[in-house]
């Protein structure tokens, strides 16, 4: 009944703001009509590669593009500063996650380790405390080509690639503002750079709880492999040696890496420059032992060109309305905060909600334990729900869908955009859930 309540009350207040384009408490509000081409495009991702995955493959550029257009139009026409705003992040979006994609491309990292159950859980633990340090997408990027080698003997993998994705790629970025963009801009924003290691619990048991799903899941389909196979394998990997080449990629990496703290511009200059040098330094066999090609990044370019843009109406339409959401407890901070990164840039949503606590805290006269102005228990809500809530979905943060291209390249069957959301509501929801009881 509350939650009845609660909807109405939402739609009362909404409503009216989202009908028309208007000026509110100085900010610019879009048409109703104008939020129609963010969830067109979310399910033309979703539904047309199920419908005809032929002609998604070649079309989907257009179909990303005609969405694109007129929702740009009416974000220039009502407020260019935003659309030259979006345009600038897109472009260091894209040049920060090309340039990680480049550089982990020249990185061939060889293992004698077979892929079986407990082998892969140590490689997904060590790749989520990489994440916090280097980034989920350097992360992503430099460990899912040797997770796929060490797993080529297996026919099922894509419940591997999946749960990488949960953790290397979002989950496991908590730990510093250097592991996820909403925790960086927290960052900017006057947050301490060590704040984020409070958070180490929640990230203990997300890990954890994953980690033990993972466990049980892997067992079962390695008990479905054949025996010979096994042998087989076993035999080749004894052949193998540890070995990392290209390793003056590290360099490069730890030039993008180092790139966070100089201004914008010249931190895009630098992560351009890190991305020629790699080119230029690394043998080109290195980049064909790893099925290296330029799609994945190019698919993610013009998706996300549309999601970008398509997706300003939406977060203006929440900047103006967050505060009577009547979100003013930790747990709704979290699932709000959660549920819209899912969807939406994780990034922008999170400074969305930060702004909202402040408001709720000056309306509650809170003023012990906060943090610029936030209380602290709002900020862990929020953080937390940002980086693990990215999960949910292909489009929740960018080193999702590049991972799914690279495993895909590499002949792994991935799951559909929807299929990939049902491993995230009957995995990461319950965690999710369990979360919220815990620490919110």
């Amino acid at each position: 009944m509350k939650a009845k309540n609660l909807l109405f009350a939402l739609s009362i207040d909404l409503v009216p703001t989202m009908l028309f384009a208007s000026t509110e408490e100085g900010g610019v509000a879009f048409p109703m009509w104008s939020l129609v081409f963010f969830p067109i495009l979310i399910l033309s991702i979703a539904v047309l590669p199920l419908v005809n995955s032929e002609w998604w493959g070649k079309y989907y550029g257009y179909v990303s593009l005609a969405l694109m257009i007129p929702a740009g139009i009416i974000v220039a026409s009502i407020d260019k500063s935003t659309l030259v705003h979006v345009l600038t992040e897109y472009v260091s979006f894209i040049i920060l996650l090309g340039s990680l994609f480049v550089i982990a491309g020249g990185i061939v990292i060889r293992t004698p380790v077979l892929g079986t159950t407990w082998p892969n859980c140590a490689f997904l633990l060590v790749g989520s405390v990489f994440a916090s340090f280097i980034g989920t997408t350097g992360a992503s990027m430099v460990l899912i080509r040797p997770l796929l080698r060490a797993n080529r003997w297996r026919r099922h993998v894509s419940h591997i690639c999946i749960v990488f994705i949960f953790l290397v790629s979002n989950i496991g970025g908590l730990l510093t503002p250097l592991g996820d963009p909403p925790l960086f801009l927290g960052f900017l924003r006057g947050v301490p750079f060590t704040w984020t290691f409070r958070l180490l619990p929640h990230w203990a048991f997300a890990v954890s709880a994953v980690l033990l799903v993972f466990f049980f899941v892997d067992r079962h389909f390695v008990k479905r492999e054949g025996q010979e196979e096994y042998l087989n394998a076993l035999v080749d990997f004894e052949k193998d040696r540890f070995e990392i080449r290209g390793k003056i990629n590290f360099i490069f990496l730890g030039m993008v890496v180092a790139s966070f703290f100089i201004p914008p511009v010249i931190r895009e200059l630098v992560m351009l420059a890190a991305a020629g040098l790699s080119v230029y330094f690394t043998p080109l066999p290195l980049r064909e032992e790893n099925t290296f090609t330029y799609h994945p990044i190019k698919e993610v370019a013009i998706l996300f060109a549309g999601i970008f843009i398509t997706m300003v109406p939406v977060m203006k339409m929440l900047e103006l309305s967050g505060s009577k959401l009547g979100i003013n407890v930790p747990w709704k901070f979290f699932w709000a905060t959660g549920g819209l990164s899912s969807f939406l840039d994780n990034a922008p949503t999170y400074l969305v909600f930060m702004t909202t606590a402040k408001s709720v805290a000056q309306a509650q006269s809170i003023v012990q334990n906060l943090i610029i102005g936030v209380p602290q228990i709002f900020l862990k809500a929020i953080s937390v729900g940002a980086v693990f809530m990215g999960a949910n979905t292909y489009i929740g943060n960018g080193p999702n869908f590049m991972v799914k291209a690279i495993c895909e390249e590499n002949g792994v069957s991935m799951p559909s955009f929807f299929g990939y959301m049902m491993w995230a509501i009957v995995v990461l929801i319950p965690v999710f859930i369990l979360t919220t009881f815990i620490f919110f």
